[in-house]
């Protein structure tokens, strides 16, 4: 067996793949997620590459070769030549790194919560009113860690989302993005009053925003609706239109979702007392 690196060109790609005759079928969904990444400059020369067995057969990488076609952009990838056909049973059986991973590794407490914090703020930042799910929201762990670069406070949202989760269920995703945007949006607004009220519900009278976003996530929890539990975007849209109400000093005794509806602009209005408890 002989391993080079080869800078593979989208021309190069192309005549590789024809040597693709006996494979798995391709999924796009990972072809374009690699494609992105390799036009976002994140490719790195690994010992992951391409392979190909002892009668020149394509064995392993069809997904690469795929990106760079996509791509449109050549990359340096490792080339293993005379690779035996017996190993192809073992080939990509390894689990894959997750950005969880990405984040232990580099050092980062509560990295599950915060992998999926960073990548709920992608999310928001770059389709809120898409849906956060399947390919289309995938992102990768160079975006993750580049966010995180962006937006250190997502850190400290995180911790305040744990406790918010642990007051009424609604996801820590959603709880820490929402606590981290209008945080960064209004500091001029003193939250603990807030987190206090969503978590306890003490001495709140009916209509307060806090105790309707309390009972509607806790409604969900126990599946007292048809709707998901589990939904980040939807849990989201509530806490920001309860948010708002509650800057405002407004009522609101109920939090539903309308199809179609668009995730709520952070309010600009402030009230001149949120409400009772918090004088």
């Amino acid at each position: 067996m002989h391993m080079e690196v080869v800078d593979v060109t989208p021309q190069l790609a192309s005549e590789w793949l024809a040597r693709n005759t006996n494979n798995r079928p391709l999924s796009k969904n990972t072809v374009h997620q690699l494609a992105a990444q390799i036009q976002r400059g994140e490719w790195q020369l690994t010992h992951q590459g391409i392979a190909f067995d002892e009668d020149g057969v394509l064995i392993d990488g069809q997904h690469r070769l795929a990106a760079v076609v996509k791509a449109g952009i050549g990359v340096p990838m490792t080339v293993a030549r005379g690779v035996p056909r017996t190993a192809f049973t073992v080939m990509d059986t390894g689990r894959k790194r997750t950005g969880r991973d990405a984040l232990s590794l580099a050092g980062e407490a509560n990295a599950t919560h915060l992998a999926a914090a960073l990548r709920g703020l992608h999310l928001y930042l770059n389709a809120p009113n898409s849906a956060w799910s399947g390919g289309a929201s995938v992102t990768s762990n160079d975006q993750l860690l580049t966010l995180l670069e962006q937006h250190p406070g997502v850190r400290d949202a995180v911790l305040h989302g744990v406790a918010l989760n642990r007051g009424c269920r609604i996801t820590v995703t959603a709880a820490a993005i929402g606590w981290y945007v209008t945080s960064r949006e209004r500091p001029d607004i003193d939250q603990s009053t807030w987190q206090e009220g969503v978590v306890t519900g003490a001495r709140l009278e009916p209509g307060d925003p806090r105790l309707t976003l309390r009972n509607t996530m806790l409604s969900l929890a126990v599946g007292k609706t048809h709707r998901r539990r589990d939904d980040s975007r939807e849990h989201l849209l509530y806490y920001l239109k309860a948010w708002n109400a509650w800057v405002e000093g407004r009522p609101i005794k109920l939090l539903r979702r309308s199809p179609n509806e668009t995730m709520p602009a952070i309010s600009r209005y402030t009230a001149h007392r949120l409400s009772a408890v918090d004088a």
